[in-house]
């Protein structure tokens, strides 16, 4: 092997220890006509190290079934299984989002470039899984889209205000950290972004079903990617704790129909009650 070809290999591994501590105007100034660096990026960290938890009524978790009403309804998730004993944590999501501080918060950095791979309908949630190619960058770490997963009507709140629908895009980073940006839904006209997503929606709990059809998760992001930012957990059990959450200030139009879908799939709302926020903090 020539030196040039070790020293081409010494740098793809070390994009591959180091790519998550790039920053957004790093790797654009990467040049990929010349740069050994640049090129690893397009494929390395590919997959991430560790499964992210993936909550649903038949999760290998435990065999404990949760829901939103009766006896397994968000106020008893903490006491049906030993593992969603976080779901009384101090540090739990959703909140109403009411007092944030002014911040320089440095913008989310979204890279997505490939469609969703299928689309579950568990009876508690809508899921769109992705390959884990797409990815944001925020706080100079690599985050991978896992999965998009529907509310309705939404979970946070905003100066005490409910929104009709909200999308949670969740992301995993190699050393398992989890980041969730959600994007509300407001009611108005019919969203073309939107419709493809709504329209492969299975009927039915226990569905599942491969698409065909491109379905870009980018299409659902508004115009503008300005946000809020807290500490909080994963909005069903397990009820994960330590999760970065980025929640869009402005919201995406949905429509009537287009929402009566989406609740007429799931047959009940899925919205987690706010938290209390105890000592966090917003930011903006």
């Amino acid at each position: 092997m020539t030196r040039g070809a070790l020293l081409t290999l010494g740098l793809i591994f070390c994009t591959h220890a180091s790519a998550q501590n790039l920053s957004y105007d790093d790797i654009l100034a990467l040049d990929p006509s010349d740069s050994p660096r640049r090129a690893a990026l397009k494929t390395a960290p590919a997959t991430p190290a560790a499964p992210l938890p993936l909550p649903s009524r038949s999760s290998t978790a435990s065999a404990a079934s949760w829901g939103y009403d009766g006896e397994t309804a968000p106020a008893h998730w903490h006491t049906l299984h030993t593992d969603y004993a976080s779901c009384a944590g101090d540090n739990q999501s959703p909140i109403d989002i009411q007092t944030a501080f002014d911040t320089q918060l440095d913008p989310i950095a979204f890279h997505y470039t490939a469609s969703a791979q299928s689309v579950s309908n568990d009876g508690n949630a809508v899921r769109f899984t992705y390959p884990t190619s797409k990815h944001i960058i925020v706080d100079g770490e690599v985050f991978y889209l896992r999965q998009l997963d529907i509310h309705t009507p939404s979970e946070n709140r905003i100066n005490g205000e409910s929104f009709p629908l909200e999308a949670h895009l969740t992301h995993e980073s190699l050393d398992g950290n989890i980041a969730v940006v959600a994007v509300m839904g407001s009611l108005g006209d019919d969203n073309p972004a939107l419709a493809p997503m709504v329209q492969a929606i299975p009927a039915q709990a226990g569905q599942h079903a491969e698409l065909a059809k491109l379905i870009e998760p980018h299409a659902i992001l508004p115009a503008n990617r300005e946000y809020f930012r807290f500490n909080g957990s994963l909005t069903t059990p397990p009820c994960t704790e330590g999760v970065r959450w980025f929640v869009l200030k402005e919201a995406v139009p949905v429509s009537t129909a287009q929402l009566q879908t989406v609740a007429g799939a799931l047959a009940h709302a899925n919205n987690r009650p706010v938290q209390p926020l105890n000592a966090r903090v917003v930011l903006k």
